[in-house]
């Protein structure tokens, strides 16, 4: 019973994200490991209409800041629809692997999330409209 993922976070979601979520796991946009991570927060996720998403939920049009917690490094994202991303103004997609990371997730929840680098820890210190 020593299965750290069976205290899975509940993550918050508007039924329109849920649904685009679902399609990414289908799509194999993530990585295995990170695709069973996203699989179990899915299947506990609470699902709520767009006018009754808490204001410390991490979803498109909002700007979230999260620490590395390793680095204490801190990084600041502008979650936008994918094709609203734009580099030269320092917008992300929500459907970014970091996007689809944070997802649903809110302030002060810790999450853990494979990388290129390696399995990083992130904590989310703030959530805000953009």
């Amino acid at each position: 019973m020593n299965n750290h993922h069976s205290a899975a976070k509940q993550i918050t979601l508007t039924t329109g994200m849920f649904d685009i979520l679902k399609e990414q796991i289908r799509k194999r946009k993530v990585s295995p490991k990170n695709e069973s991570q996203l699989m179990i927060e899915l299947k506990n996720a609470k699902q709520v209409h767009r006018k009754d998403l808490p204001p410390n939920i991490v979803d498109v049009y909002k700007e979230v800041i999260v620490r590395e917690i390793n680095s204490g490094d801190s990084f600041t994202y502008l979650f936008v629809p994918p094709n609203l991303a734009r580099q030269k103004h320092g917008t992300i997609s929500i459907l970014s692997e970091i996007g689809l990371a944070l997802l649903g997730h809110s302030v002060d929840s810790i999450i853990e999330w494979d990388t290129p680098s390696g399995e990083k820890a992130y904590r989310i210190e703030s959530v805000r409209d953009l």
